[in-house]
């Protein structure tokens, strides 16, 4: 089983017991503002979201983790790796991405999370390049990919969406762990 700790925080696989903690973060419009076209996601939705991600941990090798708190193990959101099949371009990056309740935010945890997440990208996992996509308007993940060394890269609209996003770059030659 792949777990990582980081002196807060547990990324782990996903399990039955985080269902309803993280539709709880899901049905939250500020958390969600800045995912797809904002729209919330209830208890069904958030289930199928676990059972995708869970799928891509097992046809890909990765996935979104679950990450908790190590003192209270509370499931305080997520941050992993998927593939960017989105993108205009296929080019079939492998994205890495987080999304934390509202309570957590400006402590530092989706930079920890997202910092564990793309060390094992590209030390353990092997991979050569990873990319972040944000929403240009999403000053808190922008920082959060600068702050993991990512740098700013083209510029393009969501293809069905037309929201105007930006694709932050790592490669294994430019990270400094």
């Amino acid at each position: 089983m792949t777990e990582i700790r980081t002196p807060r925080l547990v990324l782990r696989r996903w399990s039955d017991d985080d269902l309803v903690p993280l539709s709880e973060i899901n049905a939250d419009p500020e958390v969600m503002r800045w995912t797809g076209d904002g729209s919330v996601r209830d208890l069904e939705e958030t289930a199928e979201d676990i059972e995708r991600y869970e799928e891509e941990w097992d046809e890909e090798g990765f996935g979104p983790f679950a990450v908790e708190l190590i003192g209270s193990g509370e499931l305080i959101g997520f941050a992993g790796l998927s593939v960017t099949e989105f993108l205009p371009e296929p080019t079939h990056d492998i994205g890495i991405g987080w999304r934390l309740g509202r309570q957590f935010w400006g402590q530092g945890y989706a930079s920890e999370a997202a910092h564990a997440v793309l060390e094992w990208a590209l030390q353990d996992r092997g991979l050569d390049r990873v990319v972040a996509v944000t929403h240009l308007a999403d000053r808190a993940s922008e920082n959060v990919a600068a702050k993991l060394g990512m740098e700013p890269g083209r510029e393009l609209k969501h293809p069905d969406l037309g929201i105007p996003l930006r694709v932050h770059v790592i490669d294994l030659t430019e990270y400094q762990a």
